[in-house]
């Protein structure tokens, strides 16, 4: 596994994906065979995470090589992300919510010898004690692993999921707080109330082509329960007009400027901006990965002679110059902005301001308007 922090790389991995492994994506992106045979999965997520890569251009280069009905599964998967983002900025209180819950959690479990056995993969369990090692060696883990972990840690080893959630964030190259935070919601059973992910032996035998044995899971477990309901904040994502007299930020999650929708806009100067000021503190080798990928956009853009500076987060209420930002969705970044009172105007992607509106139930709706979605941006 290896996660090379540039554009070319990203494009370079998505392009071997599609020409050698997209044909049987379908048929094989269940069964992780180990950290060392990924080709059957895109392996694209850290990237597409920070926008090094967008989803279009993943979905457009997959129907160049194959059709809808080929490519529909593959699509599906891509467009997850954008579906969890969407569901939150619609319920952004569940974000804040949350990061109260851990803070309250986290410091009565400090010293659990249970929650330090799990973090440190010293359970009785071997295949989580392998993933915990996997995590933190790569920065990543299978989808389908992230399912048996988290089941694994909620209902076997009785840990809350908020936790899980954040050892997540703290090791993942591909963590953000919609996926993150609503996978593990959804695998408790408070995403959808009462619908819980079960982990079990004879599947996680069968998608690990048995590389695991003896495996003891509560298999019957029932789901958490929670009576927190969250009701849809209506919000207008519309971007700001008279931009161009602007100087622009540019968060970790949209490091591709040339390729944006506002790559022919001409703003005064462009700060890519850093963050280490986080409520879930984050591992040095995820900060150097992120810090890696803006050092890259900056180089690109100074490439086309475009002005452009890093600075830390801190540093953007010292800019004594009318700015604006590629929104950087509900999360650490914004919070920040928040609690600064720095109201900025945004400008928000094309794909997000249309996928947005069909974020309002369940992805099983959502998936219905996939094929509008793609014919938008065709």
């Amino acid at each position: 596994m290896k996660f090379e922090a540039s554009r070319a790389k990203a494009i370079n991995k998505l392009n071997n994906f599609v020409e050698n492994n997209l044909s049987d994506y379908s048929k094989l992106r269940n069964f992780d065979f180990g950290p060392d045979k990924r080709n059957n999965v895109s392996c694209l997520s850290p990237y597409i995470t920070h926008g090094v890569i967008n989803e279009v251009e993943i979905i457009k280069k997959s129907l160049d090589k194959y059709s809808f009905s080929k490519n529909e599964k593959f699509i599906q998967e891509v467009l997850w992300r954008t579906y969890w983002k969407g569901w939150l900025e619609l319920r952004p209180n569940v974000w804040d919510d949350y990061l109260i819950d851990l803070k309250n959690i986290r410091e009565k479990y400090k010293n659990d010898t249970n929650y330090q056995n799990a973090i440190n993969g010293k359970t009785n369990i071997d295949c989580f004690n392998e993933w915990v090692s996997e995590l933190k060696e790569n920065n990543y883990l299978h989808n389908h692993t992230r399912m048996w972990f988290a089941s694994i840690w909620i209902f076997t080893l009785d840990l809350p999921w908020q936790l899980g959630a954040e050892f997540f964030m703290h090791h993942l190259y591909d963590g953000d707080a919609a996926s993150n935070t609503l996978g593990w919601r959804w695998v408790a059973g408070v995403q959808t109330q009462g619908k819980h992910y079960l982990a079990s032996e004879w599947n996680i035998k069968k998608f690990t082509k048995d590389r695991f044995k003896n495996i003891k899971l509560n298999e019957n477990a029932p789901p958490k329960i929670s009576d927190k309901t969250y009701s849809i904040i209506k919000q207008n994502f519309i971007n700001s007009e008279n931009i161009e007299e602007n100087s622009l930020l540019i968060f970790d999650n949209n490091l591709s400027f040339e390729f944006t929708d506002f790559k022919n806009k001409k703003f005064k100067k462009i700060y890519l901006i850093s963050n280490r000021d986080r409520s879930i503190k984050l591992s040095e080798k995820v900060m150097k990965f992120k810090s890696l990928l803006i050092n890259d956009q900056e180089h690109r853009l100074k490439e086309q002679s475009i002005d452009c500076e890093v600075i830390d987060i801190n540093e953007i209420k010292n800019i004594d110059e009318k700015i604006i930002g590629l929104y950087p969705n509900v999360g650490e970044n914004l919070d920040y902005l928040n609690t600064n009172n720095l109201n900025l105007n945004f400008l928000y992607r094309k794909l997000d301001q249309y996928s947005w509106q069909y974020c309002n139930k369940g992805f099983f709706n959502f998936k219905n308007y996939i094929p509008k979605i793609i014919a938008t941006f065709s």
